[in-house]
């Protein structure tokens, strides 16, 4: 391999690290389970080429801006002070602006309600990462953040609203702010130090995670709502049980409280969910 080769594989890979490209699991699953729903199938390759690269798109922007507004504040927080370092902040402007773009031409070629919503979809995702400036509810806006995906799969399949991907979407607001709530313990020294906002800094550690639970709890009723909504079958709710274990598993790791368990139960234990729900949706509609 050149010089020149492993240099832009280096900026590549500091770049993915920057925004946690690897994070990118946790929406995508949700956003395929709405598409092969909208679809009554496995859509046209054009249409999930599409909804992936709108999805990849839309979630580095978002994370580029929120690297960007948190820009000092990860400098003096242990756990991320790191960051900064991986790439300039004139890069992150250029990575947000040019992710932005994409997501929006992405937007224009699926079809023109998504074209006309796309700026809406942004302000969305860029919402969160301010509001931990004013509000303890901040990890309700991250989950409406993601919650962005099934409905925008549904649009792009079918170009008109339902109930089933809202329903589906609601689901994804009460999942990711419980497992930001379990991520969140990690920083609760340092935000409660640094004037932020979070469930954790206002309710404790021990109530944040009792929280959590609660939480996961309702969203798992919504994924059984959404089968109903959606006219899912059996294999779909079967595959709902062990997505119950992943959750129980998760909050079982996480009452360890060190940060080997919250990494495991945050990634790990969410993988599985995501994966499990879109294989289990994706089997009932072909298979069911």
């Amino acid at each position: 391999m050149s010089a020149r080769a492993a240099e832009i594989g280096g900026r590549i890979a500091r770049t993915l690290t920057f925004i946690r490209f690897s994070h990118t699991v946790f929406a995508l699953p949700f956003a395929l389970g709405a598409m092969v729903v909208a679809a009554d199938g496995w859509p046209s390759w054009r249409v999930v080429a599409l909804i992936v690269a709108a999805m990849v798109f839309a979630r580095t922007a978002a994370m580029a801006f929120n690297r960007l507004a948190d820009w000092k504040l990860d400098q003096r927080n242990p756990r991320t002070a790191g960051r900064h370092k991986l790439i300039s902040r004139r890069g992150a402007v250029a990575l947000c602006a040019g992710a932005a773009l994409g997501f929006v031409v992405m937007a224009r070629a699926i079809n023109p309600l998504c074209f006309a919503l796309s700026p809406l979809a942004l302000g969305i995702v860029f919402f969160y990462s301010v509001t931990k400036r004013f509000t303890s509810l901040c990890h309700f806006a991250l989950g409406l953040a993601l919650a962005v995906s099934p409905v925008g799969a549904w649009l792009a399949v079918t170009g008109a609203f339902a109930f089933a991907p809202l329903v589906l979407a609601a689901a994804v607001v009460l999942w990711v702010a419980g497992f930001d709530l379990i991520y969140a313990t990690q920083d609760h020294d340092f935000d409660q130090a640094a004037g932020l906002h979070s469930l954790v800094v206002r309710l404790g550690i021990a109530r944040s995670l009792a929280l959590a639970q609660w939480l996961h709890g309702g969203m798992y009723l919504l994924l059984l709502a959404f089968g109903w909504a959606a006219g899912l079958g059996a294999i779909y709710f079967t595959g709902m049980i062990p997505v119950a274990g992943a959750l129980i598993y998760e909050h079982h790791v996480a009452k360890r409280g060190d940060l080997a368990a919250i990494n495991e139960a945050f990634f790990t234990s969410n993988a599985v969910v995501g994966a499990i729900f879109v294989a289990a949706t994706l089997a009932d509609r072909l298979m069911g």
